[in-house]
């Protein structure tokens, strides 16, 4: 597998603070990879490390299997998470000057622009001033400037935040045609549901070390619950009986005719064989493997790091 980027054994302190603690972490070409963790965890100083605003105390980052230098700035787009554009300019002078600070030649800056200002339904705010724009606008425009260059690694901060559910929607489409056109985009969010929506892998950083990385779906696998939940119509108590030493009934619930119940297998037995006993007493419906969502394996992990009383949680 090939990886864009390889941070290793990144250390960064801060006076007596330490930000990162001995991270590593690969990041595949053209995936989409979120980096997680709670508030003051360490994400925004890799991010800065990454874009050369800062550098390590020591280990070493790669692009492309080459050390990180300043030739790689052009490769890289960045949307930080504090947005910033200049209030007096009109959008479109703004968002030319910036793209030639990124080494575009204004001709075709403006060219690019104007297409992506069209697609996003901007065309009438080209002479318009910052000022004028709400917030969600002049976030369109800065999510347009930070791809125009079509860089090989996107990061995005929080991309969705100050976005209504329509605009949302057309950046997180956008994120996801910039990946199948080739880029790489590291993600850093709070927001667990795009976790799962639109990430490959993750890695997970807490009180600056990292304490879980890999892709989503192995992820989520490697930490399943061996949980059913199965719905069947028949007597409760003849489903019971009926798990005999192939599992352990849990949270049940009866809606009229339709039983729900949650049982966990016990060690060494199979679905196949749950099943099987179960269907000599009821009629199932349907049943499904329950697997914990990053969210709830994020804030266990988490927790299982953080003292007593200091537990962290995510939000969707």
């Amino acid at each position: 597998m090939q990886h864009i980027l390889s941070a290793k054994n990144i250390v960064k302190r801060y006076a007596s603070h330490t930000a990162l603690d001995d991270v590593t972490l690969e990041i595949p070409t053209q995936s989409i990879y979120g980096l997680l963790g709670p508030n003051g965890a360490g994400k925004t100083s890799l991010i800065r490390i990454i874009n050369q605003i800062t550098g390590p105390d020591s280990g070493t980052v790669l692009f492309e299997g080459q050390p990180l230098s300043p030739k790689h700035i052009e490769n890289i787009g960045y949307l930080p998470e504090e947005r910033g554009l200049y209030k007096k300019m009109e959008v479109g002078e703004q968002a030319l000057y910036l793209a030639q600070l990124k080494g575009m030649k204004k001709a075709e800056a403006k060219q690019k622009l104007k297409y992506w200002f069209e697609k996003f339904d901007m065309g009438a705010w080209w002479n318009k001033k910052v000022e004028e724009l709400s917030k969600g606008m002049q976030q369109k425009v800065q999510f347009i400037v930070t791809v125009l260059h079509e860089p090989k690694l996107l990061i995005l901060d929080e991309p969705f935040s100050g976005f209504d559910p329509i605009n949302a929607n057309l950046i997180r489409n956008e994120i996801l045609h910039l990946k199948e056109q080739g880029s790489t985009i590291l993600f850093s969010t709070h927001n667990m549901g795009s976790v799962e929506e639109l990430c490959d892998y993750i890695a997970l950083i807490n009180k600056s070390k990292k304490i879980l990385d890999g892709s989503v779906k192995e992820i989520r696998k490697q930490n399943k619950s061996n949980t059913l939940e199965i719905e069947f119509t028949g007597n409760m108590m003849g489903f019971t009986n009926s798990l005999w030493t192939f599992g352990k009934l849990g949270e049940h619930k009866v809606e009229g005719e339709l039983c729900k119940a949650q049982v966990a297998l016990t060690p060494g037995s199979t679905s196949n064989q749950l099943i099987e006993s179960v269907l000599k007493a009821v009629e199932i419906h349907s049943f499904r493997e329950l697997i914990p969502s990053m969210n709830d394996i994020f804030i266990s992990k988490v927790n299982a790091e953080n003292p007593l009383g200091t537990q962290s949680n995510f939000t969707e």
